[in-house]
């Protein structure tokens, strides 16, 4: 009767695996997010100084 609505070791601990895994693959996302919006914002950048460098010899 005692064990009514508490959550068994077993499962406490499934559960608290469960959501470990899932932080870290929540980070993991977040990692790969920021190095596309490094890798998008560094060629940007690259390809603005190539048109500045194009224009600056034409004139």
């Amino acid at each position: 009767m005692g064990t009514r609505g508490v959550i068994g070791e077993k499962w406490s601990m499934r559960i608290l695996w469960v959501c470990a895994i899932g932080s870290a693959i929540g980070l993991y996302m977040v990692a790969v997010e920021r190095q596309k919006q490094n890798r998008d914002k560094m060629m940007a950048e690259s390809l603005k100084d190539i048109e500045s460098e194009g224009s600056g010899e034409q004139v």
